[in-house]
């Protein structure tokens, strides 16, 4: 079993991919583009700054970036308090931690987005650190994110649980392999050519294939 194990909140502990889809169209609706919210959830995972550039131009991004960007941070907030844990999320972090795991909570959020995730995952007490937006200077799927909660715990012995291509990605990059579950909506076919070793269905599913899973 890997001495750690790095788990993506958004969309992966937390059900909040669509809200933040639907606060990203209203965000770049207001400045003008209507983006379909198909692409929008196809980005979801990716870092806030690079996912204007992505959706529209290096332009737009130039000119409103930091804009869109508050205007989502803003409309998302409106819908935190009615997000909630996946089930299973709070077990899977006492799963692995009795069997000695060390865990980090990665998230690029700002800290009050972390702070709340934490509290609804009862996850202080669980958790040997977590990650904000604070501890990197590029977002996924660049892999400074996994590469800070490798730091929190002074190993590379590790594995990322996540649910996005993004994740993935960054996991690869960092130099650490992945799993994945398909709590973020992409697919199985998606998430393995993105590098995940094996793609669950659900927390349940991974939950209930532990010793078999690559972290058994």
């Amino acid at each position: 079993m890997p001495a750690a194990a790095i788990l993506d909140i958004d969309g992966t502990l937390i059900d909040t991919n669509y809200h933040h889809a639907v606060a990203w169209f209203r965000a770049f609706r207001q400045h003008g583009h209507v983006v379909p919210i198909w692409q929008i959830h196809r980005h979801i995972g990716m870092g806030g700054d690079k996912l204007v550039a992505a959706l529209l131009s290096e332009d737009a991004e130039e000119r409103e970036g930091d804009d869109i960007r508050a205007a989502e941070k803003a409309l998302y907030l409106t819908f935190i308090e009615e997000v909630e844990p996946l089930r299973g999320a709070r077990a899977l972090m006492e799963d692995l931690r009795d069997r000695g795991s060390m865990i980090v909570l990665a998230s690029s959020a700002k800290a009050d987005e972390v702070d709340h995730y934490l509290d609804l995952l009862d996850a202080r007490s669980l958790a040997d650190g977590w990650t904000t937006s604070a501890d990197v200077e590029a977002t996924k799927p660049d892999p400074d994110l996994v590469l800070a909660a490798l730091d929190k715990v002074g190993s590379k012995d590790a594995i990322m649980i996540g649910d996005s291509t993004w994740d993935c990605q960054a996991a690869k990059a960092a130099g650490i392999a992945s799993i994945a579950v398909l709590t973020g909506g992409f697919s199985s076919e998606e998430l393995r050519e993105a590098g995940a070793a094996e793609v669950y269905e659900s927390i349940d599913e991974l939950r209930q294939k532990l010793d078999q899973s690559p972290l058994g």
